[in-house]
């Protein structure tokens, strides 16, 4: 049941808008009565959070198998593959993600939002200390956020400017200057 809420809360979030999504609605869409919605969540901006956290979720479970598949790669070969990654990731359901970026200070998930981006740091952090031969002398927790807001950038601005329109050709493009712009910094 708690599955059949979040999803019917992140269609309606996407199809109607955060304003339009009420509790009788989503309990609607979901099949539920609004009284077996409010045993599981208390608000509309609950059901929200959790879409945000399932959404997080998955982003960060690929982000998190990425940066495995990386560790031993040398630096061009290893921020390739997260630009990719991270350009993907954020392109998976991108009217989803673009609903979810204007939401989440409305619901209190910033703190979790922040959660995620430290462990991301922390994680790349770890990889650019293991290369630090590949480097020229930078400090390696400037390097990171340097690296991870880049790419972030990057990969958060295609989706909100429209990610399903880009074709694979540009995502190709955008993947080689990215890296390119990284690479450069780190080198």
């Amino acid at each position: 049941m708690v599955d059949a809420l979040v999803e019917a809360t992140a269609r309606i979030l996407v199809k109607e808008g955060f304003e339009k999504a009420s509790t009788n609605r989503i309990a609607e869409i979901a099949g539920v009565s609004v009284g077996s919605l409010y045993q599981y969540f208390p608000s509309k901006e609950a059901l929200v959070a959790a879409v945000i956290d399932r959404h997080n979720e998955e982003i960060m479970a690929i982000v998190r198998t990425a940066l495995t598949e990386v560790a031993d790669l040398p630096i061009e070969k290893a921020v390739r593959k997260l630009v990719t990654v991270a350009i993907e990731a954020h392109r998976i359901n991108p009217k989803l993600h673009r609903v979810l970026a204007e939401q989440i200070p409305r619901t209190g998930q910033l703190k979790d939002v922040e959660a995620f981006n430290r462990e991301v740091h922390a994680l790349v952090r770890a990889y650019l200390e293991s290369r630090r031969k590949e480097m020229r002398k930078v400090d390696p927790g400037l390097a990171t956020f340097i690296c991870v807001s880049a790419i972030e950038a990057v990969a958060h601005n295609t989706v909100l400017n429209g990610a399903e329109m880009l074709s694979e050709k540009t995502v190709k493009v955008l993947v080689d200057e990215t890296t390119r712009l990284v690479v450069g910094y780190l080198r």
